[in-house]
């Protein structure tokens, strides 16, 4: 069989951590010809990521602009992708997730008549603005998609709902549990943690959400200052999205409060060995709820929904909105009550094995051994 042409195109942080270990996989095998495309929709924590795993991209649209709108980033991911489609022709354009870079790729290879394959589809909350433009951005690109690669089987299901073919769905588990297997270090230093005394608890604190910014920040990271204030041993590491939003809303509420250490970003490694040592997640994000899960950690979710139930379910993860007095609440129950800590803390984490790399590649080289024949 031929050697396939597979193109993985990314444009954030988090569809670069878990799209690293499969384009590092298509890079080391015999069988397939990869190309990588950046759109950098996110630029510098995009690039952080690529940095750490030593990944040099083919082509770099470099999309980014001051106070871009939704709009401005598809338009210009479609055009700057589409002569890179034209010219490199591959066999199959790789997408991750559900971002705007993840939707027009997706576009632009329909337009090519060149098939997709979807890593992490099938990831539904059935309400179109919640998250915001996530939900839709996955639900069109399943729309688009040849291949589903689908990180558990409840987004098999959902998928099938759809009325997808199921003979192209791949159950696979989550990429990003295999990415912990190359970030995680038992040596790991950080100055931050060296801020935390010995005996303190760290929880880790995330948000970042368009439907987040606002009211609903402000309540949260009210809960969090009142919080820290009642629990001496308690410290909480903030890692600051570049979001001029967030910025200010963190800054006016939390900067001054002892124990609280505003961080900038910090890159995979940083982020993964934080999480690795701290007592529990907080976070309004998606990929950590899978990866927390992965090193023991509750995870509370600043959300009211959430396209991952499945760590709903297995108690993994616990939905707890943004009002502040129910975030003041469950933080309070994980901190103050040890035998819920635990349920939650050694729950079985339904999101994978670390092998989701090598059962997409098997299913890539599958696929195309079907398609000649």
């Amino acid at each position: 069989m031929k050697k396939i042409k597979v193109m993985s195109v990314l444009g954030t942080r988090p569809e670069a951590i878990k799209m690293a270990p499969l384009i590092r996989q298509l890079q080391q095998s015999q069988n397939f010809v990869p190309i990588t495309v950046v759109t950098a929709q996110h630029r510098e924590m995009l690039d952080q990521v690529l940095t750490v795993f030593k990944i040099n991209p083919d082509y770099d649209l470099n999309v980014m602009q001051p106070n871009q709108s939704l709009a401005e980033i598809t338009s210009r991911v479609l055009t700057r992708l589409d002569a890179i489609m034209s010219d490199e022709d591959p066999d199959i354009v790789l997408v991750h997730g559900d971002t705007t870079t993840t939707f027009a790729a997706s576009l632009s290879a329909f337009y090519h008549q060149i098939p997709v394959g979807h890593v992490e589809a099938g990831l539904r909350t059935w309400d179109k603005y919640s998250p915001y433009p996530e939900e839709m951005n996955r639900q069109l690109t399943d729309s688009l998609a040849d291949l589903f690669f689908a990180p558990t089987p409840l987004s098999r299901d959902n998928l099938i709902k759809e009325n997808r073919d199921s003979d192209k769905i791949i159950v696979t588990g989550n990429t990003a549990i295999d990415a912990l297997k190359e970030t995680v270090n038992t040596n790991y230093k950080h100055p931050v943690l060296d801020l935390v005394q010995p005996n303190h608890r760290i929880i880790l604190l995330t948000m970042h959400r368009r439907e987040n910014q606002g009211n609903p920040m402000i309540s949260v990271f009210k809960a969090v200052k009142a919080v820290v204030e009642r629990y001496q041993d308690v410290d909480v590491v903030f890692p600051v999205h570049l979001s001029p939003k967030v910025f200010k809303i963190a800054q006016c509420v939390l900067d001054s409060t002892e124990r609280v250490h505003l961080t900038a970003p910090l890159d995979v490694i940083d982020f993964h060995n934080i999480v690795s040592r701290c007592y529990f997640v907080m976070t309004d994000s998606g990929g950590i709820q899978e990866e927390a899960p992965s090193l023991n950690k509750p995870v509370l979710v600043l959300r009211q929904a959430t396209e991952r139930p499945e760590g709903v379910t297995a108690g993994t993860l616990k939905l707890v909105g943004t009002q502040q007095e129910e975030v003041e609440a469950a933080m309070m129950i994980l901190l103050d009550h040890q035998v819920e800590y635990q349920r939650m803390a050694i729950a079985p984490n339904p999101y994978g094995d670390g092998h989701a790399v090598e059962r997409i590649l098997q299913s890539l080289q599958k696929y195309f051994a079907n398609y000649e024949e």
